[in-house]
C-alpha cells in the first residue's frame, strides 16, 4: 500500500504530525529508529507484514504482537500512535506513515538515500566511497545507503539519487558501446 498515491497521501498528514511531536519532545531520531525497525521488518517478514496488514484480523490480536515486538523500551507516544492506527482502522496505511516519516527525518537530516546496486557485496570501504561521492554530488549532510545485489551488472554499480541516476556498472558500458556502434 505504500507505493501507492492514496496511501503516501493518507500518510504523509500522520508522518507530519509525528514529525512535530518528536521534535517538541526531541524524539525525531528515536521515532526514526524504531520505524526503521518495522520497515525492515516489513520488508524480511511477509508474514508479519501481511498479519499487521491485514483487515480482517482482530485489532486486539494485532496490539499484542506489535506491542510484543517493539519491546519495552519503544517510546509510548509510538506505541500509543501505532495502537490509535489499528482501533481507527488506519494500520493499513503504517508502511507509507514509516515511509514519509523517515522522507521527513532525512529532510531535516539533510540526508539522502541513495539506491546502490552492485555486481556483488560492497565491502565497508567501497561503501564509504560511494557515500563520499554522493555527499560530494548532492551536497547532503550525510547519506542513508540502500544496497543490493544484480549480478547481472558484470561489474561496477548503479546509484540512484532521488531521480538521478548514476550508471557506472560494466553492463551500462557495454550497452552505450553497443548504442555508439549501431549508429
Amino acid at each position: 500500500m505504500s507505493g501507492t498515491l492514496i496511501g503516501s497521501e493518507v500518510g504523509e498528514p500522520y508522518a507530519q504530525a509525528l514529525m512535530s511531536l518528536a521534535q517538541q519532545q526531541d524524539l525525531t531520531n528515536q521515532f526514526g529508529d524504531t520505524f526503521r525497525s518495522l520497515k525492515s521488518l516489513f520488508e524480511e517478514s511477509r508474514e508479519f507484514k501481511d498479519f499487521v496488514l491485514n483487515p480482517v484480523i482482530k485489532g486486539e490480536n494485532k496490539k499484542a504482537v506489535l506491542k510484543q515486538v517493539m519491546g519495552n523500551d519503544a517510546n509510548p507516544y509510538l506505541v500509543n500512535f501505532i495502537m490509535l492506527l489499528i482501533d481507527k482502522r488506519r494500520i493499513v496505511f503504517l508502511e507509507a506513515i514509516i515511509e514519509q516519516y523517515l522522507n521527513l527525518l532525512r529532510k531535516l537530516n539533510q540526508t539522502v538515500l541513495a539506491e546502490v546496486t552492485s555486481a556483488t557485496e560492497l565491502n565497508d570501504e567501497q561503501k564509504n566511497n560511494v557515500v563520499e561521492k554522493v555527499k560530494a554530488i548532492s551536497q547532503a549532510h550525510d547519506v542513508e545507503l540502500k544496497t543490493s545485489v544484480d549480478p547481472s551488472l558484470i561489474g561496477g554499480v548503479i546509484i540512484k539519487v532521488g531521480s538521478k541516476v548514476i550508471d557506472a556498472s560494466l553492463r551500462g558500458q557495454l550497452r552505450r558501446i553497443s548504442i555508439s556502434l549501431n549508429q
